[in-house]
């Protein structure tokens, strides 16, 4: 794999890079999750969580590159089972942080960071919308000739998974320094927090 990375384009690479750092940015789903998760549990949470998602990326990649990925986008039945199932662990979470107690002043909610990790993983993973845009973004920075196509997948997928985690952990940092400094009014922001879930759960079965 270091060769075919050798051999890849530098230009490539770097028109890849700022694709997806642009990508990024945009505020989507897994921004709108990272900065929730910040919000209820503080800047590490965030970061946590956006580690998460960039594992989960990682996964998508590694099917994508198996051609799994390809085979859930043509049977609409797997597809639209891992659609429900992510839009129901995300309202699952909605109702769970809205349900949460507010934070008294010191102490932080019980979100552990094993638990935003594995939130985050999980979000993503159960979110057939990420396999598809990874079947469709990445191999479109691919030659042929340069090497194995999957190396090239799994090259680009590890490249886009460590931008993603920067940047998201940008916004879940933010939120989770925000959500500190308004301790007072932490039972809103779980109620914010769990709008969002309950949100990003509609808009995984809608969209």
């Amino acid at each position: 794999m270091l060769e075919t990375l050798l051999s890849m384009d530098p230009a490539t690479i770097v028109a890849f890079m700022g694709a997806g750092i642009l990508l990024n940015l945009t505020p989507g789903a897994d921004v709108l999750f990272t900065s929730a998760s910040g919000l209820a549990g503080g800047p590490r949470a965030g970061i946590a969580a956006a580690a998460g998602i960039s594992l989960g990326s990682l996964a998508h990649t590694v099917l994508a590159a198996l051609g799994l990925s390809a085979l859930i986008a043509a049977n609409p039945l797997a597809y639209d089972a891992i659609r429900w199932l992510g839009a129901g662990y995300l309202a699952f979470l909605a109702i769970r942080t809205w349900r949460a107690p507010p934070v008294t002043a010191g102490k932080r909610p019980a979100t552990t960071l094993s638990t935003a990790l594995k939130r985050g993983l999980l979000t993503n993973i159960l979110n057939p919308k990420v396999a598809l845009f990874i079947l469709a973004f990445l191999p479109q920075f691919t030659t042929p000739t340069v090497g194995p196509i999957w190396h090239q997948i799994l090259i680009l997928g590890i490249l886009f998974a460590s931008v993603g985690m920067v940047v998201t952990s940008a916004y879940g940092i933010a939120a989770g320094t925000l959500s500190r400094a308004l301790t007072r009014v932490s039972g809103t922001l779980n109620k914010i927090t769990a709008v969002i879930f309950g949100g990003l759960a509609a808009r995984l079965i809608w969209e």
